[in-house]
């Protein structure tokens, strides 16, 4: 398993995979951390999390460096992805009691109510895309509960792994409460099997969550997907247009692209389209692309060369089925996996790649509309439901049209970002679960029914 930079494609570092005997030992050690940490009472697990969120905070530009060198994340950037890492484990520090406390249902029992109880090891199978925030944002919530967890990363950021497990043991949370996993792909979907892991969350492909999912349904296991997307980005004829290009800019290359809520498809209503491409291509050409490392750098690299050559290869094939290029198109030529940020015009229902397929990474489709009704059939053209964003100065009609998306959130006159108070997921291929908010923490849980009938 390889860590190699993005930046300059020079070998970090290589590690083993785990054998079979060493992954068994590591779900012997995770069952019997289960059942010391699910004994722990939740006001201490939260008060864990707090120690974690201090740590994060105390440590930050040290697991920023890692998270650039590993993947090539803007360093102001993955600064702030630590950053929220640390929000979520307060949020769940400070509410956790609250959100997992047990509900009173009033019947004719003497006493009714409903408790929360962990389910045992959790398989966290995450991306490479946002290392730390991905885990946290599923993780904290999965603790708090009183599960432990598995964490079977992305290969290419193992040694972000390895930090996080290393973090999380220095907080205290107790040996072996969270461990890695340095495996393939391909042997995750028959850890299901093993009774010692209880159910699975992962972050990544449609086709590597059909592929867990179907491993969890044949052990009838609970899991949670959070899958890729294709969120649409609407602008209609009454938006603040510079503004919505200037948020659109943002909401596409944040993160080099590299992101399942970024808005692929920004579609644009007639009235305001040239006025819009014009805004969306003057930023768009002005973002600095470059070392990660370096403050003002807008898009690092790519994580890896194959990404940079699979979205090349979207890009093209659109343009060959009839797609203009007002921006970018190219690939860098200098050593790293960069490529600069691309505008593409496109037609609706050309059945375009950049339509129909996930885009990861630095290039947008725009396409033009009539009206808001046909700008709302497109964006449910497609078998992905992450997001969406819909940006106009009439907000009953926003709130009447959110509800005709169908995506797991929508965003009025903004970009989709998660927020550790609300619920986030999809819909469709774009999976199914919520993390985050005060659902989140209920996901991996026995919802026990007590009734004591009579004193």
């Amino acid at each position: 398993m390889r860590s190699i930079n993005p930046a300059t494609g020079e070998l970090i570092a290589e590690y083993d995979e785990h054998t079979d005997a060493e992954v068994d030992a590591i779900l012997g050690r995770a069952r019997t951390a289960y059942q010391g940490w699910r004994r722990t009472s939740l006001v201490d697990r939260a008060a864990a999390l707090g120690r974690v969120a201090a740590l994060l905070r105390k440590e930050r530009d040290e697991h920023a460096a890692l998270m650039t060198t590993e993947m090539g994340k803007p360093l102001d950037q993955a600064r702030a992805e630590v950053d929220k890492c640390a929000w979520a484990c307060d949020y769940y520090a400070q509410h956790g009691e609250r959100l997992l406390a047990p509900t009173v249902v009033p019947t004719e029992a003497a006493e009714s109510y409903v408790q929360y109880l962990p389910l045992g090891p959790v398989l966290a199978v995450m991306p490479w895309n946002f290392p730390y925030w991905q885990l946290f944002r599923a993780g904290a919530a999965i603790l708090l509960a009183g599960n432990v967890v598995l964490l079977k990363h992305a290969e290419n950021v193992t040694g972000c792994a390895r930090a996080i497990v290393d973090l999380l043991a220095e907080a205290g949370l107790g040996e072996d409460v969270v461990q890695s996993l340095r495996l393939p792909g391909a042997r995750t979907p028959a850890l299901l099997a093993d009774d010692r892991i209880a159910a699975a969350t992962l972050t990544g492909s449609t086709r590597a969550g059909s592929t867990l999912a179907a491993a969890a349904g044949r052990a009838i296991k609970k899991c949670v997907l959070e899958l890729g997307g294709s969120d649409p980005f609407i602008v209609l004829a009454d938006a603040d247009v510079p503004r919505a290009a200037e948020w659109a800019t943002r909401a596409r290359f944040q993160n080099t692209g590299q992101s399942c809520i970024a808005a692929k498809r920004l579609i644009v209503a007639e009235p305001v389209a040239e006025e819009f491409e014009a805004e969306l291509v003057r930023r768009v050409e002005a973002l600095t692309v470059g070392d990660p490392t370096l403050p003002g750098t807008d898009l690092g690299p790519l994580a890896r060369a194959d990404l940079r050559d699979t979205l090349a290869g979207q890009v093209r094939r659109t343009v060959e089925a009839g797609g203009v290029v007002l921006t970018g198109g190219v690939a860098v030529a200098e050593p790293g996996f960069y490529y600069t940020p691309t505008v593409v015009r496109v037609e609706a229902g050309s059945g375009a790649p950049m339509l129909v397929e996930e885009t990861f990474g630095p290039a947008v489709a725009v396409l033009r509309v009539p009206d808001a009704r046909t700008a709302i059939e497109v964006a449910n053209d497609t078998p992905y439901g992450l997001s969406s964003n819909l940006w106009t100065r009439d907000l009953d009609r926003a709130r009447r049209l959110a509800g005709e998306l169908a995506a797991g959130s929508c965003f009025v006159n903004g970009m989709t970002a998660s927020d550790l108070r609300l619920p986030f997921g999809g819909v469709k291929r774009s999976g199914y679960g919520r993390e985050l908010g005060s659902f989140g923490p209920r996901e991996f849980v026995n919802i026990q029914t007590v009734v004591i009938v009579a004193q």
